[in-house]
């Protein structure tokens, strides 16, 4: 496969630096494109640039790497047109003839999915536009319809349908504004549940199910662009902040052919409860449904008749704490049975579940998490999933049976540690296989599955493997720390070049802490890792823990005894970590402590130095929620529950509520534009800090968002501003 490139640090024996890392002048960590598996299995299609302009579409036969050009960019030129169309996304029909091919993208939240769709003909040669619109247009997700008649998209919070040879579009919905969303899931949907086209055509191609948001009554929040000319811009959100209104969400289908909604009756007011999921049953006779109580510790599993309306409960899954929404199951005979992850035997398991009766059969039993599961091949018997029995911090590749008595098996060779990610081909014959180690940049080939054997590498990151190699760091040691009580958290430290340990090292760790991630990883860590290494090279000790609670394959109970007591549990956690390590490391310096995070991390590094003052002498926070009723409902419900019913939860949980006990350094760090933890959160915190006379620092990111890397030089503006701060409030070196 044709490998592209992202950004990772440029070669040289000279000390790693800011530039290096973040700079135009760095080497490119290479990755294998973006390309797809043909039907066959045995051949994959690739984007590769075209001379002219434009990209090429090739296909690539894996056996022997031959090339052939299925669509050449030559072809794809508009009427009237100069050049070809630039290929943001394209999906073929399901018999071959067209080609959707969407260009042109603008960001539309998360994505670029608010774009120009075009179709080519492949038999005519011909390229007519979806829409039929002159101007930039305002569609989005358009998708081919099973039987390669029609086309789907949203328009104006619409759902419309065209043929797909051309002509006039049909609105299958009408009463889209800008309150009712047809077809597009709302703010916190996308957020939180990662749905975006929230529509699917049935696979007899006559109804499309779809989600329908009422908005009104969810809370606006103002988000100001100062950058943009002589006055500011106000940007609305609607989103719906912990204990407030939810949109009122409703799930139904249309007939394509009259236009008929028949919605699903479903129990309970649709703003108390949550449909983390929807699609078609295996067929086109029902909607598998997945509805959350708000608190989101019971799921109901229905099946929804499309003709009527009516829907049926399968099964319930439950939770003491939450329930995590499944994705689109695979349907196994002929409809009879569908996959299901539950953790209700204490670890995370893929199941089988009878679609009449609900019973569940567990496939993969042991003392173990299923992490994600990658391909179910009902021909072969076989479902292949990732997971790490003995070692949380790393990811193996394993396959189970889907019938008959469960036999479990690790298909990763056991001489091969680190973490692997697999892309397995239709036919489980060929896959696209990448394995990176903390100290070890990824390397991708393409592996024979049914040896475990490479046939060729597609990108090796040789160049940055020798930075690594050159940097004078000893290997990242990964360890236990023992916190009493029977808890060990996992952790790894960096350590500096010539490191003595008779002396002492100022201590900078990393933290996120929260239930969405996991910081220690026996994985390549990218540009963020090399910063930490440029740091060690400095004279500093770089560690990381992960406290309990975080989402490690540790299990139901270490995930989940974070419940209702998010911010707190893990700090304490985090603290008792630090000084474990204080007792058994007397090369760590315990005046020189420091400690940073981004989003959920940057509100851990709050709560570490408001909670523990005298334990950490350095803080930069990044992002930060600072009062948790300012996060949004179904993220911060599902971990505290509402706040009405656990106040003193939400409060000893949120930063704000210790920011009088700031004693050491803190450095709060915000992109102005977040539409996800809000610039709201920074202000608020300031204000506080201010209120009790506490010494701080800020940097405001002007029009940035989340993730802080919008505009030319912006990362290496952050990166370099966090450096100068920790040499200044953090001094590096031995002691």
């Amino acid at each position: 496969m044709p490998v592209t490139a992202q950004t990772g640090l440029a070669p040289a024996a000279a000390p790693l630096s800011v530039d290096g890392i973040f700079g135009p002048g760095a080497v490119r960590t290479e990755s294998v494109r973006e390309s797809r598996w043909g039907k066959d299995g045995e051949s994959y299609l690739a984007l590769e640039n075209a001379a002219k302009g434009g990209q090429d579409i090739v296909r690539y036969r894996i056996a022997d790497g031959s090339r052939s050009v299925v669509v050449a960019a030559t072809d794809l030129v508009p009427p009237g047109a100069d050049r070809p169309l630039d290929i943001d996304g394209y999906e073929w029909s399901p018999d071959d003839r067209w080609l959707l091919i969407q260009t042109n993208g603008k960001a539309f939240r998360r994505t670029r999915a608010l774009a120009d769709y075009w179709l080519f003909d492949r038999t005519t040669r011909t390229l007519h536009r979806v829409g039929g619109e002159a101007a930039p247009s305002t569609t989005l997700y358009a998708t081919i319809s099973p039987d390669s008649r029609r086309i789907a998209y949203i328009n104006k919070n619409n759902i419309y349908v065209e043929p797909i040879q051309g002509g006039a579009a049909t609105p299958l919905t009408r009463d889209g504004d800008d309150y009712i969303v047809n077809g597009l899931a709302d703010w916190v949907y996308e957020e939180e549940f990662s749905i975006h086209r929230a529509f699917e055509w049935s696979p007899d191609s006559t109804r499309i199910a779809f989600f329908r948001f009422d908005t009104r009554g969810v809370g606006t929040f103002d988000m100001i662009k100062n950058t943009g000319g002589q006055y500011s811009k106000v940007i609305p959100l609607q989103y719906p902040k912990a204990g407030t209104t939810n949109s009122a969400v409703t799930v139904g289908t249309i007939d394509v052919a009259d236009g008929k909604t028949r919605w699903f009756r479903l129990d309970g007011d649709p703003r108390q409860n949550y449909v983390p999921q929807m699609s078609w049953a295996g067929g086109s006779d029902a909607v598998f449904i997945q509805q959350s109580n708000r608190l989101q510790n019971t799921y109901k599993v229905l099946l929804g008749d499309p003709a009527t309306g009516a829907v049926r409960p399968v099964m319930t899954e439950k939770d003491a704490a939450w329930v995590e929404a499944n994705a689109a199951p695979e349907w196994l005979e002929g409809g009879r049975r569908f996959t299901w992850l539950s953790e209700r035997d204490g670890w995370r398991h893929l199941y089988t579940i009878d679609r009449a009766t609900g019973r569940a059969t567990l496939r993969t039993p042991g003392k173990f998490d299923v992490v994600e599961v990658l391909s179910i091949d009902e021909k072969s018997g076989h479902a292949w999933f990732i997971a790490s029995p003995d070692n949380p911090t790393q990811r193996y590749l394993y396959r189970t049976t889907l019938s008959g008595r469960p036999r479990v098996e690790r298909l990763t060779p056991a001489d091969q540690p680190g973490t692997h990610s697999y892309d397995i081909a239709p036919g489980e014959h060929w896959a696209l296989h990448t394995v990176s180690r903390f100290d070890t940049p990824p390397a991708t080939d393409m592996l024979d599955m049914t040896r475990q054997q490479p046939l060729r590498t597609l990108a090796a990151n040789a160049p940055l493997a020798k930075l690594v190699q050159d940097s004078g760091l000893p290997a990242t040691e990964f360890f236990r720390v023992d916190i009493g009580g029977g808890t060990q958290l996992d952790g790894w430290l960096i350590k500096p070049p010539g490191f003595d340990p008779t002396k002492r090292y100022p201590i900078l760790y990393f933290v996120y802490g929260e239930p969405w991630g996991q910081t220690v990883a026996d994985r390549w860590m990218g540009s963020q890792g090399l910063w930490h290494r440029m740091l060690a090279q400095k004279g500093y000790l770089v560690a990381s823990l992960d406290p309990r609670g975080t989402a490690s394959p540790r299990g139901h109970d270490w995930r989940k005894i974070i419940y209702r007591q998010v911010g707190i549990l893990a700090s304490a956690d985090y603290a008792a970590g630090v000084r474990a390590m204080l007792a058994t490391r007397p090369y760590i310096d315990p005046d020189r402590i420091g400690i940073w995070g981004w989003s959920g991390g940057g509100a851990m590094t709050q709560n570490a130095l408001f909670r523990y003052p005298d334990l950490y002498r350095t803080g930069i926070a990044v992002a930060g929620p600072t009062d948790m009723k300012l996060y949004d409902t179904v993220y911060q419900e599902r971990y505290m529950g509402l706040p009405q019913d656990n106040a003193e939860g939400y409060k000893n949980g949120s930063p704000i509520t210790f920011a009088d006990r700031l004693k050491g350094n803190l450095l709060l760090i915000h992109g102005t534009l977040d539409d996800n933890v809000h610039y709201q959160n920074q202000d608020q915190l300031v204000d506080r800090l201010i209120h009790f006379n506490k010494p701080f620092s800020m940097m405001a990111y002007p029009d940035r968002s989340h993730g802080i890397y919008e505009g030319e030089n912006t990362s290496i503006h952050l990166y370099s501003l966090m450096t100068r701060y920790l040499e200044t409030n953090l001094p590096p070196g031995a002691r």
